[in-house]
């Protein structure tokens, strides 16, 4: 397993983004989110085919983290089925590297 990740969560409005991404950098569960307004979501959801605008939360934390970080995402999302998806982060620049280690808990 990789030491560092990246997840990916879309949230509906950006004070649900702001107020997920504060909570994950305040707790030391990601050293940075970057939020992404205004992205367009085509999906089927009960049978019906939806499009809606979302605000992408690109988070970037360690593997060691992931749960905690997934259970507060949890706890902050309106949706009845949240989007936590976690990439690897499998080479990046040593110093951004070691900058974010030192932003984890």
């Amino acid at each position: 397993m990789t030491e560092f990740i990246q997840v990916i969560c879309n949230c509906p409005d950006e004070p649900t983004a702001r107020k997920i991404a504060q909570s994950l950098i305040e707790l030391k569960l990601a050293a940075c989110v970057n939020i992404i307004a205004n992205i367009e979501s085509i999906y089927c959801w009960q049978g019906q085919l939806e499009q809606e605008r979302e605000v992408q939360l690109q988070i970037k934390s360690s593997s060691s983290l992931y749960q905690a970080l997934e259970n507060e995402i949890l706890q902050l999302h309106p949706y009845d089925v949240v989007e936590v998806i976690a990439l690897p982060i499998i080479s990046g620049n040593k110093a951004y590297l070691d900058w974010l280690k030192g932003n984890l808990h």
